[in-house]
C-alpha cells in the first residue's frame, strides 16, 4: 500500500489492518497499530514500518496504550488450532499473546465468548467430530485431536460428542430419522426424530444450513424429510415460552453424568433459571460445575431439554449454544 492509503487507515483506527504495518510518531517516538485509540498526530510527524522490528530499529518504542508487540489475539486462535496436540496451558498461550496470563483471560474471553480452556475444548471436540466423520478410527482421531489419552477421550470427547466416539463413528448407521425444517418465534428449526423419540432440535439462520448439520452428524443413517405434526407444534409452543408444553419423547445418548443432568433441566419450571452451581448440587455433584455447563452446551434438543434455564450465578446469562439472544428471549417469554 502507498503511504496515503495507509494513512487513511491510521485516521480511521482500522483493526483490520493491524499486524500489516505500524506507524510511528517521531515527536514522541513511540510507534503504533493502525487502530491505536491515542490523538492522531500531524501527518509531517509519522513514518510507516512494515514490521515492529523495523520501528524498533529506527530508535522507536512501543505504545502503552495499543501495545504494538502484543499479537493479535486471532494469532493465538490460529496458535491454538496448529498445536491441538500439544500441552497449552493459560501461560504458554499468553506468553504468544504477549501478555499476562490474567490480562489475558479476560481479553480471549472478551473477543471469543468463552475462556480458553473452552475454547481448545470446543475445537478439540470439533477436530474429533471431523476425524470420525472422515473415517480416522478412534484412536487416531483422539491423537489427532489432542487428548494425550483414552481417559481424557472418554472424560472430554465423550461429553462434547453426546455419545461414545465408536457411536458418533457410525454416524446413525441403521438409523431412519425423519425431520422437519420449520420457522418459529426463535428463527429457523429443525426437528428430527428417530422411532424412539426427538434425537434434535436445533435453531439456525437458514433451513440449508440447518439440514446440512444433520447430515453431518447422521451421515449413516436414512434421513427422511416429513412434517412431523407429532413435535412440531410442541416444539413452536415452546420456543413461544408456553408453560403448558407437553414433554416429549426422546432419543437423545450422552454420558450418564449428562444424562443426570438433562434429567434434571427437565424438572425446572418454565419460568423459572438455576445456576450451574445448583445444578450440580441438585444432581449430587456439586464440585462439577464446568462439567455441568459442558454438559448443557452439548445439549442436542433446544428447549425440549431447557439448558436456557442454566445461568451463571449471580443470574448472567452465560452461553447458548444457539446464541445468547435467543436465551435472552426464551427466558423472557416464559417469565411473562
Amino acid at each position: 500500500m502507498d503511504e496515503n492509503t495507509l494513512w487513511t487507515a491510521v485516521q480511521a483506527r482500522d483493526d483490520n489492518k493491524d499486524g500489516h504495518f505500524y506507524y510511528a510518531v517521531t515527536s514522541t517516538g513511540v510507534f503504533c497499530r493502525p487502530s491505536c485509540p491515542s490523538r492522531r498526530p500531524h501527518r509531517d510527524r509519522v513514518r510507516f514500518f512494515s514490521d515492529s522490528k523495523a520501528a524498533q530499529a529506527a530508535g522507536f518504542r512501543p505504545c502503552l496504550r495499543c501495545r504494538p508487540l502484543e499479537k493479535p489475539l486471532e494469532a493465538v486462535a490460529d496458535f491454538i488450532h496448529a498445536h491441538l496436540d500439544d500441552r497449552l496451558t493459560l501461560q504458554s498461550l499468553a506468553g504468544v499473546a504477549g501478555l499476562s496470563p490474567s490480562h489475558f483471560q479476560k481479553r480471549f474471553t472478551k473477543e471469543f465468548g468463552m475462556s480458553p480452556a473452552e475454547y481448545i475444548r470446543a475445537h478439540r471436540a470439533e477436530r474429533l467430530k471431523s476425524g470420525l466423520r472422515d473415517g480416522s478410527s478412534v484412536t487416531d482421531s483422539m491423537l489427532d485431536a489432542g487428548y494425550g489419552s483414552t481417559s481424557r477421550l472418554y472424560e472430554h470427547g465423550a461429553a462434547a460428542l453426546g455419545m461414545t466416539p465408536r457411536e458418533y463413528r457410525a454416524a446413525g448407521r441403521g438409523l431412519r430419522i425423519r425431520y422437519s425444517t420449520f420457522e418459529t418465534s426463535l428463527g429457523w428449526t429443525l426437528a428430527a426424530a428417530t422411532g424412539r423419540g426427538l434425537c434434535r432440535v436445533a435453531f439456525g439462520d437458514g433451513a440449508e444450513a440447518l439440514e446440512r448439520e444433520l447430515q453431518d452428524e447422521f451421515a449413516n443413517a436414512f434421513l427422511v424429510r416429513e412434517d412431523l405434526p407429532e413435535y412440531v407444534p410442541a416444539i413452536r409452543s415452546l420456543a413461544d415460552g408456553e408453560r403448558r408444553a407437553s414433554r416429549l419423547p426422546l432419543d437423545v445418548r450422552g454420558t450418564a453424568f449428562q444424562m443426570r443432568v438433562w434429567r434434571e433441566l427437565q424438572s425446572i419450571p418454565a419460568g423459572e433459571t438455576r445456576s450451574y452451581r445448583e445444578v450440580a448440587a441438585a444432581i449430587g455433584n456439586p464440585a462439577a460445575t464446568r462439567a455441568v455447563a459442558r454438559a448443557c452446551a452439548t445439549n442436542a434438543v433446544a428447549v425440549v431439554v431447557p439448558c436456557h434455564r442454566v445461568v451463571r450465578t449471580g443470574g448472567e446469562l452465560g452461553g447458548y449454544r444457539w446464541g445468547v439472544g435467543r436465551k435472552e428471549k426464551l427466558l423472557a417469554s416464559e417469565h411473562r
